[in-house]
């Protein structure tokens, strides 16, 4: 026979870190209950497993709020997840920032989950961060998003910028005309981005859009405009080329919150997928605060 969770004198209930545990894996509500009936030994009503659960939004709110340092690179990025408004299922944007300090290693310094990646609401992320204390960024990494672009020179005007190197190539792949020509014009990008210098690059630059002028005239264009946001990387420590050409960083946080929360599929409401970003993301901080450094800045 089931036993049915009692509340104790102090409010909570009994095993709530078993509850809080499978919650953040992205298991739903209704299967948490499941869960502790199975394994537990003891039933929850689906509001007792919310209660719970909810109980970790001031932990998470501070965690959120928490102050800031010194942070040397700067990298952003956003996924979407489906949320339900008034009826209608709508996708938000889940806008993550990551830092790398002067020691080399790396951080989750804030998450917001937004109706969009607009300008207005990259802004307010941003101005989130340096309100929290912020400070001493040298450099943004990120994707090409107009609205985070128009932040950035809002909030951040006088630190440099450096677009993806892979969402580059991906985006040129779209000015390639024939499917004979991709292999190239991907190879050539990949000498312009691993040149040994930035004189370098520039001048595999000039030689690439000069030869796709003729039979490419718009891929050639492009990579004129676009490829030079590529290039602040060889500004900085060559030691430190590897990490900052790419948003990989982000990328990677960005699989693993897909992986749990595509469990869930549709979230009840926006602060339902706060939570559980948030503890995910909590998760993942704590892991790499443990662990070796990210960049070696010891020569520079």
């Amino acid at each position: 026979m089931r036993k049915r969770a009692n509340a104790s004198q102090d409010g909570t209930y009994n095993s709530p870190l078993e509850v809080r545990w499978v919650y953040i894996q992205g298991v739903s509500t209704r299967k948490v209950k499941a869960i502790t009936e199975a394994l537990c030994g003891y039933e929850l009503s689906s509001s007792q497993v919310s209660r719970i659960t909810k109980e970790l939004d001031g932990e998470f709110e501070q965690w959120r709020t928490r102050p800031l340092g010194k942070i040397r690179y700067l990298m952003v990025d956003a996924r979407y997840e489906k949320v339900r408004h008034g009826g209608h299922v709508i996708d938000n944007a889940v806008l993550v920032a990551h830092g790398i300090d002067d020691e080399g290693r790396k951080g989750i310094l804030g998450v917001s989950v937004s109706l969009s990646e607009s300008e207005v609401h990259w802004r307010a992320f941003f101005e989130s961060l340096v309100k929290r204390g912020l400070h001493g960024v040298e450099l943004i990494i990120s994707d090409a998003h107009s609205g985070l672009k128009a932040a950035k020179k809002t909030v951040f005007p006088s630190v440099p910028w450096q677009r993806c190197h892979v969402h580059l190539q991906q985006n040129a792949q779209s000015y390639v005309p024939k499917q004979s020509m991709k292999k190239a014009v991907a190879n050539d990008i990949k000498a312009i981005f691993t040149a040994p210098n930035l004189a370098e690059a520039q001048r595999l630059l000039q030689i690439t859009t000069d030869k796709h002028q003729d039979k490419a005239p718009a891929l050639s264009e492009w990579m004129e405009t676009n490829i030079p946001e590529g290039l602040t990387v060889f500004d900085f420590p060559q030691a430190h080329w590897k990490k900052l050409r790419t948003s990989n960083l982000a990328e990677r946080v960005n699989k693993e919150i897909k992986r749990r929360t595509r469990i869930v599929g549709i979230f009840p409401n926006c602060e339902s997928c706060l939570r559980l970003v948030t503890a995910l993301l909590v998760e993942m901080d704590e892991e790499w605060a443990q662990g070796r450094s990210y960049l070696n800045v010891s020569d520079n």
